[in-house]
């Protein structure tokens, strides 16, 4: 079982989001300003809903914290829905005859193609597809947001960073072939779209512009980029113990993303093995490579270069003009139901994975590391670097 483990609960309308998370040592810094900003970033992104205009994420600390740092014991964050009295009556949690009555009334039975509608409904049972798609909805990832920010912290401490930009929005895609650092993390955020290449921008702005007139929605492709990540975090001894495999998983589990590769895995895939490989020098006393054409992982661990992901985001399944569908109750032919909805998530997206990366790699470092304080997991990670550093 990894040593940092995490769950959130809660709907998308519901009154809040609530993350718990175990395993963190005790004395990580903990600056409530810092999770709120992360939590601002998400809502950040040209073509998103009117419902970032108002819809705010007021965080509140329950445990595991105190006077700005963890304590050891599982850390409690949640995350407050702003909207929660419009939705009070519709999404009670409280059995009232009425209530049910009024909900059955305003059941939603057409799905969505390509939404958790259909499948969650049939699966569990629901005669409302909102029982299904007020979970599967991104909302969710405020709280992965919110405790990805403590994740991040538990790594500035020993000098690991997680950023992100977009590299492709629907048929528009980037042409830099210098990645941005650490530094640059600002300036990301800064554009509309959040890319490095402000020719892209333009280009990524316009095509949101079409698709919001066509009314249609955009996928596209997201590159999380972790820097100062030591050599050897994951292992290569068993299946679940490979860090590619739990990153993988923790990247498709975000809503609306269907395909991953780490470095530039399908630009690999059609060359020839002579030249698909980054090869090992010895140069000042260490071991290096003249590539990083495996985005910093071979064999399921870490090489100590930057670790580079990208992922892939399918267009958005709620759409103002929608698709064919069949209601549930009749049988009969139907549109899907309509959601408010972003024309274009994929900016806010790589917020959300940088989140999931960072609490990937944070449960792979105090897996090598163990330690109950911080400055055990420190001690610990020096007195390893420094055993590989003698070789």
């Amino acid at each position: 079982m990894p040593t940092l483990r995490f769950l959130t609960a809660g709907e998308s309308h519901g009154p809040a989001l609530v993350a718990l998370v175990e395993g963190l040592p005790a004395g990580v810094p903990v600056v409530r300003a810092a999770i709120e900003a992360e939590l601002a970033r998400r809502r950040l992104g040209h073509g998103r809903s009117p419902r970032m205009a108002f819809e705010q994420d007021r965080l509140e600390i329950l445990g595991g914290v105190r006077h700005g740092y963890t304590l050891g014991s599982p850390v409690a964050l949640v995350v407050h829905n702003t909207e929660w009295p419009k939705w009070a009556d519709a999404m009670s949690p409280d059995a009232a005859r009425g209530d049910r009555d009024a909900a059955r009334a305003q059941r939603l039975t057409r799905p969505r193609p390509g939404h958790a509608d259909l499948v969650g409904a049939l699966k569990y049972g629901y005669e409302d597809v909102r029982d299904a798609l007020e979970r599967a909805s991104a909302r969710e990832t405020a709280a992965r947001v919110a405790i990805g920010a403590v994740a991040k912290s538990l790594l500035a401490e020993v000098g690991v960073t997680v950023i992100s930009h977009v590299v492709a929005i629907g048929d528009e895609r980037s042409d830099a072939t210098v990645a941005p650092g650490p530094a640059d993390l600002a300036t990301v955020d800064a554009s509309p779209v959040r890319s490095a290449d402000p020719d892209a921008t333009q280009r990524m702005v316009a095509r949101i512009d079409r698709a919001v007139a066509e009314r249609e929605t955009l996928g596209g492709v997201v590159e999380v980029i972790a820097y100062g990540v030591p050599l050897g975090l994951g292992s290569h001894v068993h299946w679940d113990r490979r860090l590619d495999a739990r990153l993988g998983a923790a990247c498709l589990s975000v809503p609306a993303m269907k395909g991953v590769e780490f470095g530039r895995a399908f630009e690999v895939a059609a060359l020839d093995g002579s030249v698909a490989h980054d090869e090992i020098t010895y140069h000042d006393g260490g071991f290096d490579r003249t590539s990083n054409r495996a985005g910093g992982l071979e064999a399921g661990m870490t090489t100590g270069q930057p670790l580079v992901i990208r992922i892939a985001m399918k267009p958005l399944s709620s759409l103002t003009r929608p698709l064919r569908t069949v209601d549930i109750d009749t049988k009969d032919p139907a549109e899907a139901i309509t959601q408010r909805s972003d024309t274009c998530s994929v900016p806010r997206a790589g917020v959300v994975l940088e989140a999931v990366v960072a609490l990937e790699l944070a449960s792979a470092l105090l897996d090598k590391t163990g330690g109950d304080t911080l400055a055990e997991v420190r001690h610990n990670l020096d007195g390893y670097l420094d055993a590989v550093a003698a070789r």
